[in-house]
């Protein structure tokens, strides 16, 4: 069964059984066997099939989600049986939010390696709301997410908070705002604000910046990545609120600015989060003990 889930987990990827074939080293007819095979053990049609491609079907989409976590559990299995014999060793499958996986994550790994050479990590970046969904299904082993989770939130995963981030409304040194002594929030309210995706945890941050403020901005510029929000600030673009972590080679070399205004910087939450589970694989534990002790953070 496990070998018939990951051939049809490929097909369903690649749309195609002649590079689904390719990729497992397999020929096509074994491929279409182990479909059909899979086929009538569940009782049920998979895959839609063209001359030109093959797509899943309602019970295919099913099937494909509850495949991957069911491979990710048996390989999880393999893992934590590993784990009673031998030190940290194998994958290790962690997710990150953009602020802390872009410009924490990395200094971390480097010192992961260092310590335990054998754990192989695979890292996936993406906003708060998808490293959250990607946990509860078990397809990552851990994950690091910024900003306040909801109740509604943490189905399927357990959390805890282990550092807080500051938040700051930030400018190009060439922006009017930053030759102003005193800014008051009325003085910002007509600039455009440079913010980023629904569903991101800088988002969030950004929208209660906002409330706080006492207005919505007349001019909103959505961009879904920090570096380019950056960027537009630094071309002169507008106005954004973004963690310090984010901006530490910038002010460094003084193309941004730190707008200072009463009531910021805002703090929030980087938490952990790992699916509900008494077993932990060592590696797992280990990088979870490394990130709430800060071990590997670059200097703030």
């Amino acid at each position: 069964m496990e070998q018939s889930l990951q051939v049809f987990i490929t097909v369903a990827e690649q749309r195609n059984f002649t590079r689904a074939a390719e990729l497992l080293h397999m020929t096509q007819p074994a491929v279409s066997s182990y479909i059909q095979t899979l086929e009538r053990a569940l009782g049920a049609r998979l895959l839609d099939r063209t001359n030109k491609y093959v797509q899943l079907n309602k019970a295919g989409e099913i099937v494909y989600h509850h495949a991957k976590e069911i491979l990710n559990l048996y390989t999880r299995m393999g893992n934590l049986l590993d784990d009673l014999q031998h030190t940290a060793s194998g994958p290790l499958t962690i997710g990150a939010s953009y602020t802390f996986g872009e410009y924490i994550l990395p200094h971390v790994l480097t010192r992961l390696r260092e310590l335990y050479p054998k754990v192989s990590p695979t890292i996936t970046i993406a906003n708060s709301k998808v490293i959250l969904d990607l946990t509860a299904r078990r397809q990552l082993d851990i994950g690091i997410v910024e900003g306040e989770l909801k109740e509604k939130e943490l189905t399927g995963v357990s959390a805890d908070s282990f550092a807080e981030d500051q938040m700051f409304i930030t400018a190009s040194p060439r922006h009017p705002a930053s030759g102003q002594i005193e800014i008051s929030a009325a003085d910002l309210a007509e600039h455009t604000w440079i913010v980023r995706e629904e569903g991101s945890g800088t988002r969030q941050m950004q929208e209660k910046a906002f409330e706080q403020l006492g207005f919505q901005p007349a001019h909103l510029l959505v961009i879904g990545s920090t570096q380019a929000i950056k960027e537009a600030v630094d071309a002169g673009l507008g106005l954004t609120l973004l963690s310090r972590w984010t901006l530490r080679k910038e002010l460094e070399a003084g193309s941004l600015q730190l707008l200072q205004l009463d009531g910021f910087p805002l703090t929030r939450q980087f938490s952990l989060v790992m699916p509900e589970s008494q077993f932990q694989t060592k590696a797992t534990e280990l990088l979870a003990a490394m990130i709430r002790d800060g071990e590997g953070f670059p200097e703030d």
